[in-house]
């Protein structure tokens, strides 16, 4: 079994090895083997690779979690052990992300690989390191947390037939497939009416919708029911047209008011709706990165009176939240249909037909 190379987390209990070959490790006594190279895998849209998504995420650190503390391995060492696709060569722990990035590469013999975005063409890719500062500085600011986390609510709506779209920030900003004058199957690829947004939307208190792309639908029917609508049109050939416009302008957003750079945006987007920021969006968005920071940021700030960057005390998919919203939802149906309900008392029903 040649090993490529071996990172300690937790001295003497957590490993992080990468083996070449297909051989699968059996657990011994002293030692607990396990991988998610066949569990946890990126769905490409087109050559992009990475990283997992957030659900993912989660899934990956609930297990690595239940292994630490369950005491049946309480005197082994855990590793975890991936093989020699450098796609696969990918951890997170709750490190600091340089010192964690280090412990990876530390003794390494082969690099690994970076994230390549959906383009077709020359790709543009993140690091892993980006990836961690990403997902350091989101949880710094609220934007998610595991504790309190619905990762079913996730999984179903970020699929085709759902919805197919993603809470990238806190109450703030979902970005979601835009919506078709009717619901149907288009050569099998699932499309949606905006009526099908409608529920969800008003239960999350969504307010606005902002078409970025051509007129596939009627505007007046979110406004109708009660949604404000706007239309951010963007000329052919300028940045950031093409699909990835959503991704952009949110990234922008979160650069500004978090100081995120570019990378890490681009990052912490693609976590929460992957196939995000493609192309040239990428490269202009490093470009516009001291202008968030500088002239939009601080200026804002100062000009507001904001003395510091925000904190979210509720992150996106919060099961406490959503279980409050949906207990609300449950009392605000009954209370309607209270209203309209008519009383019949059983015996003056037979009085009135002697």
């Amino acid at each position: 079994m040649f090993l490529l190379n071996a990172s300690e987390f937790i001295k003497g209990r957590l490993f992080f090895v990468s083996l070449n070959t297909d051989i699968k490790p059996k657990s011994t006594p002293s030692v607990h083997y396990f991988t998610i190279d066949t569990e946890l895998n990126y769905d490409s849209f087109y050559l992009d690779f990475g990283p997992l998504n957030l659900a993912m995420l989660y899934h990956y650190c609930v297990k690595l979690r239940r292994k630490l503390s369950n005491p049946a391995f309480h005197n082994k060492k855990i590793v975890h052990y991936t093989g020699s696709d450098v796609q696969k060569r990918i951890i997170y722990l709750n490190y600091e992300p340089e010192q964690a990035y280090e412990v990876l590469n530390h003794d390494s013999t082969k690099d690994y690989l970076k994230f390549r975005d959906a383009s077709i063409g020359e790709p543009y890719t993140l690091c892993l390191l980006d990836c961690l500062k990403a997902i350091k500085k989101a949880l710094h600011f609220g934007f998610f947390n595991f504790d309190n986390f619905d990762f079913l609510e996730y999984e179903h709506y970020e699929r085709v037939e759902n919805g197919d779209f993603n809470w990238i920030l806190p109450n703030k900003f979902i970005a979601f497939c835009g919506p078709h004058n009717r619901s149907k199957l288009d050569k099998g690829y699932p499309i949606h009416s905006p009526e099908t947004y409608f529920a969800y939307f008003r239960r999350h208190k969504v307010t606005t919708i902002v078409r970025l792309n051509k007129k596939a639908y009627d505007s007046n029917r979110f406004v109708q029911a009660g949604f404000d609508h706007k239309d951010l049109y963007f000329v052919d050939g300028g940045t950031p047209t093409g699909l990835g416009r959503t991704g952009s302008l949110i990234a922008c957003y979160i650069m500004k008011h978090y100081k995120f750079t570019a990378e890490e945006a681009i990052a912490w987007i693609r976590i929460c709706r992957p196939g995000s920021i493609i192309g040239h969006q990428q490269s202009w968005l490093q470009e516009k990165q001291k202008l968030m920071w500088d002239l939009s940021g601080e200026v804002f700030r100062k000009k507001s009176g904001i003395t510091g960057l925000p904190k979210h005390t509720v992150g996106i998919y919060s099961l406490s939240e959503l279980n409050r919203k949906k207990s609300h939802d449950n009392v605000t149906g009954i209370v309607k249909k209270v209203d309209c309900m008519e009383i019949n008392d059983p015996e003056e029903d037979a009085k009135r037909t002697v």
